[in-house]
């Protein structure tokens, strides 16, 4: 299985801190988010790994290279333009093959354990689903009893951009700009999209509030 960390994106909310640095490459605790991702996929035996790249991207390239100190072969995806999720996963196709491929943000600070998902079988995409956070107190969608997503579930959980997906999820789209949820949500209605909640450790670092609230979690570890 390969993997591919979502890296692209500007940090808007995170200026501006941002604006010299990309969110990958802010700290929490003594490293950086990007660092702790690619850590804990070569943890989960993962050894090939897609990054794409496009606000200070040249800063990402740099401080990865091509993996070599993580154990890991690193290709970017790189984006002129900002292709939204859906358009950057589509774009990265290529570099990921026909197997489904693991799929995680780089602003993710989680201890769920990767390892998990490498032998996960998918038809379209298994996502990992966390109690909703209290900016996002409605949730995205919820579970039924047999662990299939459901998009109005009495108990709705959030995303929590970590999952496996299938290439051919995407097989009907078209290079450009969109959002995963353009595909993802029909292929949810099919019922064709499994998933599992975790309870554990997880912080979405998009705010500094939110960088400072992982920073005394982590110190208190």
């Amino acid at each position: 299985m390969k993997a591919m960390i979502l890296a692209a994106g500007r940090g808007e909310r995170m200026r501006p801190l941002t604006l010299t640095t990309p969110k990958p490459l802010l700290c929490v605790g003594n490293m950086t988010l990007i660092d702790r991702a690619l850590t804990e996929v070569r943890k989960a035996g993962i050894v090939e790994v897609v990054i794409n790249v496009h606000h200070l991207g040249d800063q990402i390239m740099q401080h990865c290279g091509d993996g070599d100190a993580y154990g890991l072969q690193i290709q970017y995806s790189i984006e002129d333009e900002l292709l939204d999720t859906g358009g950057g996963i589509y774009r990265a196709l290529p570099f990921l093959g026909s197997d489904p491929f693991l799929l995680l943000s780089a602003d993710i600070w989680t201890d769920f354990p990767l390892q998990k998902l490498t032998q996960q079988s998918v038809e379209a995409a298994h996502l990992i689903l966390v109690d909703n956070p209290e900016y996002h107190s409605t949730g995205d969608c919820g579970l039924d009893k047999n662990g299939i997503v459901r998009r109005h579930a009495s108990q709705p959980f959030t995303y929590g951009n970590i999952g496996v997906f299938h290439p051919a999820l995407f097989q009907h789209e078209k290079p450009g700009i969109f959002p995963l949820r353009s595909v993802l949500f029909p292929a949810i209605e099919q019922g064709v999209v499994t998933g599992e909640r975790y309870a554990g450790q997880w912080h979405n670092i998009g705010t500094p509030a939110d960088l400072n609230q992982a920073n005394t979690f982590t110190s208190h570890c």
